[in-house]
């Protein structure tokens, strides 16, 4: 680990500094390198021998159609003012090159993904705007239906069905996430959502944090026959230590999580493992990888069960860099297509009071024409502005 650090797919230190802090950084108790109480802190990233970390800029389903887009603006300005407050220890990177410079600089490489498709609130020129600012993955929910795709609940009847996978405004998502060099991450969507994004995405896509079916049957997780789509499209399965997601109870050992390593491997292959802990975004994690400085522990499992160190290399970050370089080379391939611009349809989007403007213009439909529903919200906004 010392000459091949973890790369992280998925930590929520960033919501902790939202809902402990309100975002205050440089409150004394506040401090990274003092911080108390969560699974992250610098000393614990050290010894854990971290070089590359995806930030989750989480905001909850509740934001949905009121200020999600607000809210991930400001946890994406947490992660961008963690490296600048604390240089010596994090660089913020937006490319794969840069991970492996900070790898050599011994800084924790800090990409930024966003937890949740309705963080774009329906819209191509939010997802672009989020690229600009070093967004480079979006899970495309969380634990909620977007206007455009169907989350895990479905797969639970927790949640309506309404989509089947991906809407055609949808599958227009994921196509431009392609041709920015995005990556598509399927961890929190529905089974038919997975297998759609990973038939129609031009670039491998991830799970980010989770875990696999056939040893905790949990939706979350991933199922052996979208497993074997993994191996056939070069994608990967960061693993979750959650314990509800590792042995469907409360409690759950390192060595449950390093079935479930074994169980992608054999499966999909070791070329699609990785490590997506989730730390500070659960209630309860493994004996024995209680925080970030754990890692090294599990990879000693690993090794226990020989595994090759090619493969343990693999699965701590080449994997992931892999995938992360053959999205930046899809977007080279797109460099000549010109960025989507066909809005979704205003009657999918839900909301209060949400405003029109260019819709009557731009697809030629009168305020007359609109549905019925949308009319009477359309009306009533402009009799209480």
């Amino acid at each position: 680990m010392a000459t091949t650090p973890v790369i992280d797919g998925h930590n929520d230190l960033p919501w902790q500094l939202l809902r402990r802090f309100n975002n205050q950084l440089k409150l004394p108790e506040a401090n990274l390198t003092l911080l108390e109480g969560t699974h992250t802190n610098i000393p614990k990233l050290r010894s854990g021998h971290v070089g590359g970390q995806f930030w989750s800029v989480y905001v909850p389903c509740d934001t949905q159609n009121k200020d999600a887009v607000k809210r991930t603006l400001e946890q994406i300005d947490v992660v961008h003012r963690m490296c600048e407050l604390y240089p010596e220890t994090f660089a913020c990177v937006v490319d794969s090159d840069g991970i492996q410079e900070a790898f050599e600089n011994n800084k924790v490489a800090s990409l930024i993904g966003v937890e949740g498709g309705h963080s774009i609130d329906s819209s191509l020129g939010v997802l672009r705007t989020f690229y600009h600012l070093g967004v480079r993955y979006m899970t495309l929910t969380h634990s909620c239906n977007t206007p455009w795709a169907d989350n895990w609940l479905v797969d639970t009847g927790d949640d309506p069905l309404v989509h089947h996978g991906l809407s055609p405004f949808g599958k227009t998502v994921l196509e431009e996430m392609n041709r920015l060099g995005m990556i598509v991450d399927l961890a929190h969507v529905s089974v038919d959502t997975m297998k759609m994004a990973l038939n129609i995405s031009k670039a491998p896509v991830i799970f980010s944090h989770s875990s696999a079916y056939s040893l905790c049957p949990h939706r979350r997780n991933v199922p052996d026959d979208v497993l074997r789509m993994v191996a056939s499209t070069g994608s990967l399965v960061m693993v979750n230590f959650y314990n509800e997601y590792v042995t469907c109870e409360n409690t759950a050992t390192l060595f449950d999580v390093a079935d479930h390593m074994d169980h992608v491997k054999n499966v999909a292959g070791a070329q699609s493992v990785g490590f997506g802990g989730d730390y500070d975004g659960v209630s309860w994690v493994p004996t024995g990888l209680e925080d970030v400085s754990k890692y090294p522990a599990l990879v000693a499992e690993l090794l226990a069960r020989n595994w090759t160190e090619a493969e343990v290399r693999g699965a701590l970050a080449e994997n992931l860099i892999r995938v992360f370089r053959k999205v930046e080379e899809v977007k080279v391939t797109l460099q000549g297509t010109a960025p989507l611009e066909t809005p979704i349809a205003i009657e999918e989007l839900e909301g209060t009071c949400r405003t029109s403007y260019g819709y009557s213009s731009t697809s030629g439909a009168s305020t007359a024409q609109l549905a019925p529903a949308t009319l009477a919200l359309v009306l009533l906004c402009s009799l209480f502005p």
